[in-house]
């Protein structure tokens, strides 16, 4: 397990993709969503 393993977020960091253990984009928080449109 490592760079070439693509189950791993070393391996996807790696490879440029993105899944279960890498994320594309994180969730941001619902407070910081109200207090934008405030």
């Amino acid at each position: 397990m490592g760079r070439g393993d693509k189950k791993t977020k070393k391996g996807k960091i790696f490879k440029g993709s993105f899944g279960k253990s890498r994320p594309a984009r994180r969730a941001k928080k619902a407070t910081d969503a109200a207090k934008k449109e405030a």
